[in-house]
């Protein structure tokens, strides 16, 4: 963050001034952090705030806080920019359901590691090979999974069936 919009004894008014077209004081309140090289960002903000607003908003936190401030304004104001009607929360929004997806996605990995193991354990004792050891297979992934002495995963969650599908739990 730059610490002042206007260099020192030049009289280059600060974005919002100049958006505003209106003469940069001394103590604007805009210029530590609307610079007037990065006029775009003062513009999405007064285009969703208003100066007014942006100006009462300032005036009333502390100095440390006025940063921040700035920080989430500009970044609601561009996600408003681009999403119109919901803003950041859409962007929230499309977050959350890419962890759900993601999380599914790991249920269903985590739920079929261990129909492998049961499969494969239930097919050695069945063959009467005794304990699976990783030179039993030619498998990768049970040469990875019978190196272990204890399982990868702790299976703590509950894993609804429906949604992972019915042909992964047939045989």
């Amino acid at each position: 963050m730059k610490e002042s919009g206007r260099k020192q004894g030049a009289s280059s008014p600060c974005a919002a001034c100049k958006l505003l077209r209106r003469r940069c004081a001394q103590d604007c309140v805009f210029a530590p952090y609307f610079p007037a090289d990065e006029p775009q960002k003062f513009a999405n903000v007064h285009k969703v705030f208003g100066a007014s607003n942006i100006n009462k908003m300032l005036q009333e936190l502390p100095l440390h806080q006025r940063g921040d401030a700035v920080s989430s304004m500009v970044y609601e104001a561009n996600a408003r920019v681009r999403d119109p009607v919901y803003g950041c929360v859409g962007a929230i929004s499309s977050l959350q359901q890419q962890i759900d997806a993601l999380q599914t996605q790991l249920a269903m990995a985590q739920a079929e590691v261990v129909h492998l193991r049961v499969r494969q354990s239930a097919s050695f004792s069945h063959h009467g090979f005794g304990p699976a050891s990783p030179s039993n297979s030619g498998s990768p992934a049970f040469k990875l999974m019978g190196s272990q002495t204890k399982p990868i995963f702790d299976m703590d969650m509950v894993v609804d069936q429906a949604s992972l599908g019915e042909s992964m739990w047939s045989c």
